[in-house]
């Protein structure tokens, strides 16, 4: 092996944030653990097209013996990614109850205005009340491309800790599809494939992302405009930001 051009990761400063995930075109950093780790030397091209994402500046540029560069192996490991996930289909029914791809309407009202149909024991819901989800699954990473649900929907990528803190959530599921990740704990590059398939396959007409104020969960935006952007469509793109404190 030569000595080249490679970065380095400190992980006592990476707070696994993963907006340089989705900035490294070749796929070499993955979350793992909570931390950026390059998933191998020879998916590095040197270039450092990651060393501005990264906002606590644990990302250099180093020169040490490394393998070279393969930009084979680096088409082999995105592009078979990108048609797995456009090409994949709901899963059967078999597999998973709670992942076979389900579309329904909201719940006609009942006398008194209580919605229709069956409800948990454990917390029932309060006279009028019902929910605004037009869909199952919701996580990002059980979503098929294929899902009749995602054909030209307006859809929310909103990360995981968002609903709980956003007591008027609901409101933004009327009229759009859903797709729940977590940019700092999930595998962000899998995440920008599935997504970029979604948008080519389903022709979705619009993104509207939905996360927490702190820097590790704005690394879903990323996702989102590398998704876009990798799929080779021009569509809205929105931002909606949530504090952890609403007063």
């Amino acid at each position: 092996m030569a000595k080249r051009k490679i970065i380095e990761i400190d992980e006592a400063k990476c707070d696994g944030c993963g907006l340089c995930v989705p900035a490294c075109a070749e796929g070499a950093l993955q979350i793992i653990s909570g931390k950026a780790r390059m998933v191998s030397d020879v998916y590095c091209d040197g270039l450092g097209a990651c060393l501005g994402e990264c906002p606590q500046g644990a990302i250099r540029m180093i020169e040490r013996e490394a393998a070279d560069f393969d930009e084979a192996a680096v088409q082999g490991r995105i592009d078979p990614g990108r048609q797995a996930a456009a090409s994949q289909m709901p899963p059967p029914a078999s597999t998973c109850p709670g992942i076979r791809p389900q579309s329904f309407s909201l719940p006609l009202a009942g006398p008194n205005n209580i919605p229709t149909g069956p409800r948990p024991t454990a917390a029932p819901l309060e006279p009028g009340a019902s929910s605004a989800l037009c869909h199952w699954p919701i996580q990002l990473r059980l979503i098929s491309p294929g899902a009749p649900f995602l054909r030209g929907a307006a859809l929310l990528l909103v990360a995981d800790c968002a609903p709980v803190a956003m007591p008027d959530f609901q409101r933004l599921l009327d009229g759009h599809a859903i797709a729940v990740a977590c940019p700092k704990l999930d595998n962000a590059q899998d995440h920008v494939a599935r997504l970029a398939a979604i948008v080519a396959e389903a022709n979705v007409k619009s993104i509207t992302v939905v996360h927490m104020e702190v820097p590790c969960c704005t690394g879903l935006m990323a996702i989102a405009q590398a998704a876009v952007k990798a799929a080779g469509r021009e569509i809205p793109l929105d931002d909606i930001t949530v504090p952890i404190r609403l007063n």
